[in-house]
């Protein structure tokens, strides 16, 4: 058995809105993928998800904020192409942010964890 040099739990943050909604890591790789490929399609095909699901979940995050968080353009003879608007770059770094607090808060209890868990638990 060799020892951990590092913790490998991760809390993982999701917020909860009162009407059901919720953010979380899914919805921000997301849009990751959408600043990285400049597409709703290209981005969805990046997580083996639908087309549909893609647009689905943009369309509800943009629902969610007094802002757009993507805006997207229509194909045709320039093709279509989405793009994460300011506000929506505002809320990833913000998410992002808080989930390094989060991290940093837990850490102590987080290596606890990690130091007592069955060492016969596959790694």
């Amino acid at each position: 058995m060799s020892p951990r040099s590092k913790c490998d739990l991760q809390p993982v943050l999701r917020i909860d809105f009162p009407n059901e909604e919720k953010i979380g890591r899914g919805k921000m790789r997301l849009l990751e993928h959408i600043r990285e490929t400049g597409s709703i399609s290209a981005a969805g095909r990046a997580m083996d998800m639908s087309y549909r699901r893609a647009w689905l979940l943009v369309s509800e995050m943009n629902a969610m904020f007094a802002q757009p968080v993507v805006d997207s353009q229509r194909g045709g003879k320039q093709g279509g192409g989405a793009v994460v608007t300011d506000f929506g770059e505002t809320l990833l770094q913000r998410f992002r942010d808080m989930e390094k607090k989060i991290e940093t808060a837990l850490a102590s209890d987080l290596a606890w964890l990690d130091a007592n868990r069955s060492v016969t638990k596959s790694r």
